[in-house]
Formats: C-alpha cells, structure tokens, sequence
C-alpha cells in the first residue's frame, strides 16, 4: 500500500451536498494526498438548482453520473455513488477513496471500503455530523480550505504563503485544553527514552486518533507552526545529511 501522500484516488462527489464554487479548492486539496485517476459527481443533472457545476465539471475533468430522483424528498445519486464505490473497489485500480460530502448516509461505506484495506479520506463542511467524520481516515473541512485558498490570494505579492503563521485564523476554531492534550498525550505514546518524538509520527497518530484534526482548523497552516505558539512544548530542529532538510521532534515541557 502506498503512503498517504501518493495514492491513487477514486474522487467521488455529492453533488446535491457540495457547492460547486468549492470545487477547485478541494480538488488541489486531494492532489497533496495522491492522484486522483476517477473523478465523478453524482446527481439529478435535470435539476435546474445544480446547473452552476456545468462550467466546474468541464474545467476540472469530473465525468457527471446521472442519477434520477425517483421519489421526492430522496436522495437516490447517494445509492449511486455507494454501488460505483463497490464497483471500483473491487476493480482494485485504485488505493484509497475521497468522499466529498456532508452526508452521514456515507458513513457505512467509508467504514466498508476501510476495512477491505482502503484508505479513505472525507471532505465536507463542519455540518458533517461526527460519524462519517470518524468513519474516514481523515477529514477535511471546507471552510478550512476555503479560507486557506483566501490568505493565499491576500497575500503581499512576495511569494511568502500567506498562510504560513496566524493570518488564516478567521474562522478558526480557539485552541483548548482538549486539543492541548490530545498533542501531549500523543507526543507521549511515540516519544523516545529521552521524551522527544518525531513531529512527522506525532502528527500521523493524532489524525488516527481524530481525523478531522488539521493545524488549518486553528489558524496555523503547519502542525510545527501550532505547536511553536503553545507553552506546554519544546520543539528541536535537528540536521540530517541533506543540508536543505531539516527534521523537527517534539517533546513535553517539565513542569
């Protein structure tokens, strides 16, 4: 299995649960995990309320699956989307999933393709209730994106990311206790004898342990940029034997 960074990825969309002007943001977010060799979006294209995806579908290479609602009030592009999730799976031309929605109806499907050794990544909005969050590998927020996409373009023209300390903390959510010590606790399960840990692995266990977590959330585009603003760690660059590369370990501060 590849590593999450470079998988390729069956990308498939709720369209009825997605807003269309998203769409660029979100799929530059999928490429940092791997790339995306399907791409669909599922939905009753008769209705005249999803017309605004034409233009995002065709500049971004997404292939429109029609689904028709049979019954008012139901959602039947999600059964259409879980039965070509099923029908990748077992093609086993990809490695992970992305599910974009905000819909808990994907939640036993995220759990399936899991456990037949997917990896799968959510991204929806922070109104995703909490058991598809949980039911992915990791999960993203699109406000997140949203507004990591915006301190970008409202940057000085230097080139500096404009995200790359506190400027995207509008809309983040305020750091607390809980978060606090979800960061000391997992420094503690992969620590050396000494008490430093790698941030890299400190990183990987906290999105097993919450997959909705990410710096962004916070207001810090980086883990290390987050960890820097808080009291409670030390945080120690070492060389390694490529002079551009530097690793950066972690550790809890003695009271």
């Amino acid at each position: 299995m590849p590593n999450l960074d470079d998988l390729r990825l069956a990308v498939l969309i709720d369209a009825e649960n997605v807003p269309y002007k998203n769409i660029k943001g979100i799929l530059e977010e999928v490429a940092k995990y791997g790339t995306p060799t399907i791409k669909r979006i599922y939905a009753d294209w008769t209705s005249s309320a999803l017309s605004g995806w034409k233009n995002a579908m065709l500049e971004n290479a997404i292939t429109p699956i029609q689904q028709y609602s049979y019954t008012y009030g139901k959602n039947s592009s999600d059964s259409a989307l879980i039965i070509d999730a099923m029908d990748i799976l077992y093609t086993e031309k990809v490695d992970g999933f992305c599910i974009i929605s905000s819909d808990s109806d994907f939640t036993r499907l995220a759990t399936r393709l899991r456990e037949s050794g997917m990896k799968v990544i959510g991204i929806g909005e922070r109104k995703t209730p909490s058991a598809f969050i949980v039911a992915c590998d990791r999960f993203i927020y699109i406000e997140i994106i949203n507004t990591h996409i915006k301190g970008k373009e409202n940057g000085n023209g230097s080139g500096k990311d404009a995200s790359s300390a506190q400027d995207t903390k509008t809309g983040a959510v305020e750091i607390n206790e809980e978060l606090i010590s979800l960061i000391a606790t997992s420094i503690n399960d992969v620590a050396d004898d000494s008490g430093w840990a790698f941030l890299g692995e400190v990183g990987n266990l906290i999105s097993k342990k919450q997959p909705d977590f990410d710096s962004r959330n916070y207001g810090f585009s980086k883990l290390t940029l987050l960890i820097n603003s808080l009291d409670r760690f030390e945080v120690q660059q070492r060389k390694t034997s490529n002079r551009n590369i530097k690793h950066i370990f972690v550790r809890n501060k003695h009271a």
